[in-house]
C-alpha cells in the first residue's frame, strides 16, 4: 500500500505551521500538519502570560533582526497585523491594547488557538499529533517518516522553530534538516531573554530581586525605555529581553535608572528644602526604596545632604543616569522567549519562503533569521511568514 500522498507536508503545528496549513488549505491544497507535540500551538498558549500577545499595531521591519535587514519587508508588507487583527475580530476574540501597541486577548490565549484549529479544521487541513519525524527524504517528492508511519508531499514545510523553551518540547530540528538540503543557518543564540551577573554586581542584585523600574538601557547605539526587573540571578524585565538580543558577551549596558527626572536639579533642589535629609532619603522619593538604599549605599555620599558638595552630586546624579554593568551572561534557551538567528535569509524567497536551491522546500516562522522585538512582533512574524508561504505552497 503506498504513503498516504499530500499536496503539502508542514512539519511543526505552532503559530506559523497553523498559519501556513490553514492558508494553504483555503487555496484547495491538501495539507497535513505534522508535530511531536500532544496539543497544537503549546507556545501560543503559555504567551503573554496566557493572554497571548497575538500582534503589534506596528510592525516596521527595523524591529526585526537578521544578516538581511530588508528580508522581512515583503512578506510583512503582504500580510500585515490589521489581516490577523480582522481575523480575530471574524471569530468574536475580545482584546485589548497595552503599552506600546501591543494586542493581548481579553480572556485566554485558548482563544487563538482555538481560532487557528477552526480555520484548519474548514479548511480540511489533516492534523496529526504525536507524530515525531526521524527522516525526511527527497525524490521528485518529499518522504517524511514518523513513528507512526511515512507520508508523502509535493512541498515540504519546515515550522518548527528554534531551541528557545524546550521544555515546551523545542528543538533545532529545522535547522537539521535544512542543513541536510544544503542550506546555511547562522549563529543561534537565546534572545528576549535575561541576563546575569556575576560577583559584586550579583551580590548588588541579589537583595533586590523582585524590584522594578522604569528605566532606559542602552547598548551602543540601541536602547530601549521600558520596566527593568532584578532577580536573583541579575537583570529582567522587558527593557532588559529587548536589550538583550542585540547585546553579545563582553558588552556593557548603560542603564538609566529615572530616565523621567533630572536627577541632579532634584538632589540639589532637595539640598535646599531638605538639608537635614540623607541623599538615599531624597532617592527614595524617585525609586523604589529598596532600589535607592541599595544603590546610594554604594554611589552615594554619606551625610545630609546639605553637606554634599554640588559636584559630587552632579557625578552621583550622572551615575544614576548611566549606571555601566557588564553582564556575565544570560539565562539561555530555558528562558529565552525566543531564537536569534535561524536558517538564512540569502539561501530562501523573501516572497514565498522557499529554498532558492531545493524547489518545493519551504522554511517558515523562528526558524528563519528573522527576530522580533518583543511586543507581538515575533507572532506577526510567523503569521506573515506562514501566510506567504501558504500562498505559494
Amino acid at each position: 500500500m503506498p504513503d498516504p500522498y499530500f499536496d503539502v507536508i508542514v512539519i511543526g503545528a505552532g503559530a506559523a505551521g497553523l498559519m501556513c496549513a490553514m492558508t494553504a488549505g483555503q487555496r484547495g491544497r491538501r495539507v497535513l500538519l505534522l508535530d511531536h507535540a500532544d496539543q497544537a500551538g503549546k507556545k501560543i498558549l503559555i504567551s503573554g502570560g496566557g493572554r497571548c500577545n497575538f500582534t503589534n499595531h506596528k510592525t516596521p521591519p527595523e524591529r526585526f533582526l537578521s544578516q538581511n535587514p530588508h528580508f522581512a519587508k515583503s512578506a510583512l508588507s503582504r500580510y500585515t497585523p490589521q489581516d490577523f487583527i480582522a481575523l480575530v475580530e471574524k471569530h468574536c476574540i475580545a482584546y485589548h491594547e497595552k503599552t506600546l501597541g501591543q494586542l493581548f486577548c481579553d480572556g485566554s490565549a485558548r482563544e487563538i488557538v482555538a481560532m487557528l484549529l477552526r480555520e484548519c479544521e474548514s479548511a480540511e487541513v489533516d492534523i496529526r499529533l504525536g507524530h515525531s519525524v526521524t527522516a525526511v527524504r527527497k525524490s521528485d517528492h518529499f518522504t517524511v517518516e514518523t513513528n507512526h508511519g511515512a507520508y508523502r508531499g509535493g512541498a515540504l514545510v519546515l515550522a518548527t522553530g528554534g531551541p528557545s523553551i524546550p521544555k515546551m518540547g523545542a528543538t533545532g530540528f529545522a535547522y537539521e534538516i535544512a542543513r541536510q538540503f544544503g542550506l546555511a543557518v547562522t549563529e543561534i543564540r537565546p534572545a528576549l531573554v535575561p541576563l546575569t551577573f556575576a560577583g559584586k554586581l550579583l551580590e548588588f542584585c541579589k537583595p533586590l530581586a523582585g524590584v522594578a523600574v522604569e528605566a532606559t538601557v542602552a547598548c551602543g547605539a540601541r536602547s530601549f525605555r521600558e520596566s527593568l526587573l532584578f532577580t536573583h540571578r541579575g537583570l529582567s524585565g522587558p527593557a532588559i529581553l529587548q536589550i538583550s538580543s542585540y547585546w553579545r558577551l563582553g558588552d556593557d549596558l548603560a542603564i538609566d535608572l529615572s530616565p523621567a527626572l533630572d536627577a541632579a536639579h532634584y538632589l540639589k533642589d532637595q539640598k535646599r528644602t531638605r538639608a537635614r535629609a540623607e541623599v538615599k532619603t531624597v532617592l527614595s522619593q524617585v525609586l523604589p526604596s529598596r532600589l535607592a538604599d541599595a544603590f546610594a549605599q554604594v554611589h552615594a555620599p554619606d551625610g545630609q545632604i546639605a553637606n554634599v558638595s554640588d559636584a559630587r552630586l552632579d557625578a552621583f546624579a550622572e551615575m544614576l543616569h548611566g549606571w555601566t554593568v557588564e553582564p556575565s551572561g544570560d539565562e539561555g534557551f530555558a528562558k529565552a522567549e525566543v531564537t536569534a538567528g535561524g536558517v538564512a535569509t540569502d539561501g530562501l524567497s523573501s516572497k514565498t519562503m522557499e529554498a532558492k536551491a531545493v524547489p518545493g522546500l519551504y522554511v517558515i516562522g523562528e526558524a528563519v533569521d528573522v527576530t522580533g522585538w518583543l511586543g507581538g512582533y515575533n507572532f506577526q512574524w510567523a503569521w506573515s511568514s506562514g501566510w506567504a508561504a501558504g500562498q505559494a505552497v
